[in-house]
């Protein structure tokens, strides 16, 4: 089940079939659902794409703990994955939203995955932003505070880098600005998007 490119030809009834296999027969419905948001995202404009998918994830995917989840102190769940056991922590909340917005149709220039300090818990997290343009305020999508909101409106976020497909950015000292993308990623990025080229 290759998902690199998530489009209709991913869900095909033998999709569906090892879905079953995988997760179980109830998680066929919930992977239904998704394929319904991302035809449903495809025909509406780019900030109804991020209620969907903000809205989808946050509902469907509950909060756990790489520890308790994958018994590992740091794991990087694929969509299907997450998805398919109902969990996930806030990388993989925010590498699901990513992925489904992807296959709506939003251009992965405008999205990024970024690292932050939660002021409030005193925690590394981890949200996805979006930008209109390259030099507007981009939005916060977030499993802790649900609700999208500008970044200068999350004052308890702290920004330390943020990157995607494309680069590798560190975080300004004011707002969520960027330098210049570094050739670089990381090495949790390349991991997860060889095991989704592998179906996982």
């Amino acid at each position: 089940m290759c998902i690199a490119n998530i489009t209709n030809d991913l869900f095909t009834p033998d999709f569906f079939k090892q879905v079953e296999i995988r997760y179980g027969t109830e998680s066929v419905e919930e992977f239904s659902d998704w394929h319904d948001i991302i035809n449903e995202g495809s025909l509406v404009s780019d900030y109804d794409k991020l209620l969907l998918t903000n809205q989808f994830a946050n509902r469907r995917i509950r909060f756990v703990s790489d520890s308790e989840h994958w018994h590992k102190s740091d794991y990087w769940a694929t969509p299907l994955e997450s998805l398919g056991t109902k969990g996930g922590d806030c990388e993989d909340f925010a590498i699901f939203k990513y992925f489904t917005l992807k296959a709506m149709g939003v251009d992965e220039s405008k999205m990024r995955l970024m690292y932050v300090r939660a002021l409030l818990i005193d925690e590394p997290h981890m949200v996805l932003i979006y930008f209109e343009t390259p030099k507007s305020m981009p939005l916060v999508l977030d499993n802790l505070k649900t609700k999208i909101l500008p970044a200068d409106q999350r004052r308890d976020l702290k920004p330390v880098y943020s990157f995607n497909g494309q680069g590798l950015w560190l975080a300004k000292a004011q707002g969520l600005g960027s330098t210049k993308p570094s050739s670089g990623g990381t090495k949790n990025w390349t991991d997860l998007i060889n095991r989704i080229e592998n179906g996982e």
